[in-house]
């Protein structure tokens, strides 16, 4: 009977193809660029666009004011509320509620 030995030629290189599947799988999965940082950024960017929607609302609402109370065009009711609001006063006919 012949005795054969065991190929380690071939263990090694099943386990070393085993070994970088397993590093490329945990890699794809947990890295910098994985799948989970993938949905995290992902996540931010919803978020991100969000609140630049919600500026871009608020600078509207700035430049429309701010037009509305140029030289250009003045809206007095504008102004007249502007005014009264920094100086703190009220029409005697007025109710001032806080």
């Amino acid at each position: 009977m012949k005795r054969t030995r065991p190929a380690i030629g071939a263990l090694f290189y099943f386990g070393t193809a085993l070994v970088l599947a397993l590093y490329f799988t945990f890699s794809a999965v947990q890295g910098a660029y994985g799948l989970f940082n993938r949905v995290q950024i992902e996540a931010e960017l919803a978020d991100l666009r969000t609140e630049r929607d919600l500026l871009a609302s608020q600078l509207d609402e700035h430049q429309s004011r701010t037009r509305r109370l140029s030289d250009d065009f003045l809206d007095l009711d504008l102004l007249d509320e502007r005014a009264r609001h920094v100086l703190g006063l009220a029409r005697p006919d007025e109710i001032v509620i806080r």
